[in-house]
Parts: structure tokens; C-alpha cells; sequence
């Protein structure tokens, strides 16, 4: 017999089933041998067509979640595949590029006892798929968020907004709108209001600014306040010069790569350049905007520098080097310099490579905008966020197209902190997010939305 009190050791993990890819249903994609390596009898290619798919069929499974790990190759630089369980969208895979034969995590799928069919959608393609392998899940372990601000002298708003997230994490999943017009849109069509407002500091960009544009975005935030919401900025921000400003890239889509000469890089590593010298001016503009909130103990989950993996901004055209440095600059002089306590720091990138460190981060953060009608829990996502962090760090869906169906979400464990719908089509046009969809997401008893948030302000002696 064990002695007393001594810990049980773990079961053993079942093994991950390999299913290989040449056995599954073809349209648009053929079995091929040429590259050396794969499994089986061979592997799959030819996604080069958005409709091009490959079905493999899993039969006599087990109930309940798996996770899933696709064996690939991407020779041709970082692609990205679109799932489908058992015909239903099942969110997006970056597969890393890679000339040899690899696996990348895809995250939990929730099967059926019996038979699935696991889809692999060619989305953004041009790699090719050797199989696909299925273990059961393992029973996740409670969160190790501390729900402490990464700011040792964060205000007391601050501090209690993000404890009460916190508090929250892995219970419930506060709603989120971008925009307060598509925001009262919500409010008249649906009658609920979200908790989250997502605004943009891009009109209080300097070289915004200088060709004319004007913002109430501080004030949209100020009212929001004091109706209890809770505010999320974002910032569009337009590069400090070299806009190109031509057809197609005009001066006010100067915060995107090809419409500006800008070099993040160079500007970086040249402190006495007038380049460097017109980061701190804009960094030092918005921070004005922002200690307006702070002087009216307003606090904000603050996310700039959004998607810089992606390399579609100017931010993280250069790699992710500069953009980890420019962030580290902008948290030292906004907090340091300007003493902007009242911030918690939202990232918004999945890959390790270009997270800026735990010392600087409150929230990790993604951007998803999957196939329309695909109301997934965008599992593989929220996996690699909740690496990222350690599990030490809270995991928001800071933009989405179409909202994660919260009953799949309680299914798969994803315990998103909240959601943020884009504006405009996005929440209005009945295609990505339906009525009826949109009236049982507001009405879910673990979507909470603006009368149901708890009065953190109380707590922090507002």
C-alpha cells in the first residue's frame, strides 16, 4: 500500500491515434510520394485553391475533447489551414513554415462517440498534409493568474478592474464591442449593452493630426465610464513620417506597411535620429490623451502595437526585434515618464518569438477573424496564449469577426477573458453574427454584459 497522504501518481497519457492524410476524402487535392520523410503511404498536396479540401474520417472515438496535432510540411514560408469538425468550421492553423516534415498543435476538437471527420480547409495555402494525430485531453489544471498589474504602481481602478477579471477568469466571458456607434447599434437591435467598449487612438496620431483629423474618442471613453463600462484602446498608429500618400496608399492609411517608408528598425537603433526622436513625439501625444483618463481615474486596457506578427503594420514590418524594443519603450516612457499608472498592458500576438516579456505584459491577446458561420471556440488560439503566459497571464479575444459560441466555449474549456466583435459589417450585416445568434449570445447566463458587472469600482474607492 502507498504510505498516507502520498500523492497518487498521474495515469499514463494515452498516445496520440495517427490518421493519415492519403486515406481521407480528396476534392481539389491529390496523394503524392515526391518529398522523402512522410508517414503511411504517402501525403497530401495541391492546396493552392480556397475551395481545395481533404476529410479524414475518425471512427469508433471515444466522447469528449482531443487534441489535435497536424503533420505537415510549409515549404514556402508561414501558411495558415482552416479546420472543420464533423462539417462545422472549427477555426484557423498557422502552420510555421518548414521544409521538413513537422507538427503543429491545433488544438482541442470535441468529438462525438463514434464517427468524425475532421476537415483541413486549404485557406491560405501551398503546404501539404501528411496526417493528422488525436489524444485525449488532459483534464486542465486551475489557472495561476495572480491577477497582480505588471505596474508596481498601478492606481487602485486599475488594480481592482484587473482582480476583477481575474476573479472572473474561466467563470464567465465578458462581451466586447468595437466602435460606439456599432456599440448603440448593438444596444438597439439586440437591447443588451456589452461590457467592453473598444476605441482607437489612430485620429490622435500626429501625423494624423497635422492633415486635420480630430478624435472624441477620450470623451466616447469618459461617458463610458461613468456608465460603468469597462474601456479597451487600441491604436491605429499612423507612422511618424515617410507616409507615401498616393492611390491605394494614401496618407490615412499611413499605420499600414506598404502605405509608408517609415523604418521601425532604423529609427530604433539610432537614438539621435530625428526618426527616433518622432517615435517619442508620438508616443508622448497619445500619452496625453491617455493621462486625461488617468486624471479622471478612468483605467484602460491598453493594447497598442496590435497584430505585429503579422508584419501588415509598420510596427512589425522589420521582425519581431523592434517591435519587442518599441513596445519596451513605449511601456518605460509612458509609465516612468509619464507616470501612466492607471494602464494594464494588453499583447496581441500568439508567437513566442515576439512576446516582450512577463515584466511588461498584464493580458496576452489574439485577433481572429474565422470562415463566416464559424462560431468556434478558436481553440488552438487559446492554447498557444495560454503557453505563451505560463497560464500566469489572463487570455482576451481582443477582435473578432464572429463571436465564439459560448456554450462551445464552456465545451472546450476556452476561457477567454472577453471578446471584442469588430464594427460594421462585422456586428451589423446578419451574415458573420445572425440575429438569433447575436439575441442567445447577449442572453447567455455566462456572457456578462453591462448591467451584470461586478462594482470593482466600489473596491477601489470610486
Amino acid at each position: 500500500m502507498p504510505n498516507a497522504g502520498a500523492e497518487e501518481p498521474a495515469p499514463p497519457s494515452a498516445a496520440p491515434t495517427v490518421y493519415e492524410a492519403e486515406d481521407g476524402e480528396l476534392s481539389g487535392v491529390t496523394v503524392d510520394t515526391a518529398v522523402e520523410g512522410y508517414s503511411g503511404t504517402g501525403y497530401v498536396t495541391g492546396f493552392d485553391t480556397g475551395t481545395d479540401k481533404l476529410t479524414i474520417t475518425v471512427p469508433d472515438s471515444s466522447a469528449g475533447l482531443h487534441d489535435l496535432t497536424l503533420h505537415y510540411r510549409a515549404p514556402s514560408g508561414e501558411k495558415t489551414t482552416s479546420l472543420r469538425l464533423n462539417g462545422e468550421g472549427a477555426g484557423d492553423v498557422v502552420l510555421p513554415q518548414t521544409e521538413s516534415w513537422s507538427t503543429v498543435p491545433a488544438g482541442r476538437v470535441l468529438l462525438e462517440e463514434g464517427s468524425n471527420t475532421v476537415g483541413i480547409v486549404s485557406n491560405w495555402g501551398w503546404y501539404d498534409i501528411d496526417a493528422i494525430s488525436l489524444a485525449p485531453s488532459e483534464p486542465r489544471p486551475p489557472h495561476q493568474v495572480s491577477g497582480i498589474p505588471v505596474d508596481p504602481d498601478a492606481t487602485p481602478e486599475a488594480r481592482e478592474l484587473l482582480a476583477d477579471l481575474t476573479a472572473n477568469y474561466g467563470e464567465n466571458i465578458l462581451s466586447g464591442q468595437q466602435d460606439m456607434g456599432s456599440l448603440t447599434w448593438l444596444e438597439d437591435n439586440v437591447g443588451k449593452t456589452p461590457a467592453v467598449a473598444g476605441l482607437d487612438m489612430m485620429d490622435y496620431s500626429p501625423s494624423r493630426v497635422e492633415r486635420g483629423t480630430t478624435s472624441t474618442e477620450v470623451e466616447n471613453a469618459l461617458a463610458w465610464d461613468e456608465r460603468g463600462g469597462i474601456t479597451t484602446f487600441t491604436w491605429h498608429w499612423n507612422a511618424p513620417t515617410g507616409l507615401i500618400d498616393e492611390p491605394g496608399k494614401e496618407w490615412w492609411r499611413g499605420f499600414y506597411t506598404d502605405a509608408t517608408t517609415f523604418n521601425v528598425a532604423e529609427a530604433l537603433a539610432h537614438p539621435d535620429s530625428e526618426n527616433y526622436r518622432l517615435l517619442l513625439r508620438d508616443i508622448d501625444a497619445i500619452a496625453a490623451e491617455l493621462l486625461r483618463l488617468k486624471d479622471a481615474g478612468v483605467p484602460v486596457l491598453w493594447r497598442p502595437l496590435h497584430e505585429a506578427e503579422g508584419g501588415w503594420f509598420w510596427w512589425g514590418a522589420h521582425g519581431p526585434g523592434p517591435a519587442k524594443e518599441l513596445w519596451n519603450l513605449m511601456y518605460d516612457r509612458m509609465v516612468n515618464h509619464h507616470g501612466l499608472h492607471n494602464l494594464i498592458w494588453v499583447w496581441n500576438s500568439v508567437d513566442p518569438e515576439w512576446y516582450p516579456g512577463d515584466d511588461t505584459v498584464d493580458i496576452v491577446s489574439a485577433d481572429t477573424y474565422p470562415p463566416v458561420g464559424d462560431h468556434g471556440p478558436v481553440s488552438a488560439t487559446y492554447e498557444k496564449l495560454v503557453e505563451l503566459g505560463g497560464d500566469k497571464k489572463l487570455v482576451a479575444l481582443t477582435e473578432t469577426g464572429s463571436i465564439p459560441d459560448p456554450e462551445l466555449l464552456r465545451a472546450y474549456e476556452a476561457d477567454w477573458s472577453w471578446f471584442t466583435t469588430w464594427s460594421g459589417d462585422f456586428i451589423q450585416d446578419g451574415r458573420h453574427n445572425p440575429p438569433d445568434f447575436l439575441d442567445r449570445v447577449y442572453n447567455d447566463p455566462g456572457v456578462i454584459t453591462l448591467d451584470e458587472l461586478d462594482d470593482w469600482r466600489s473596491a477601489a474607492g470610486g
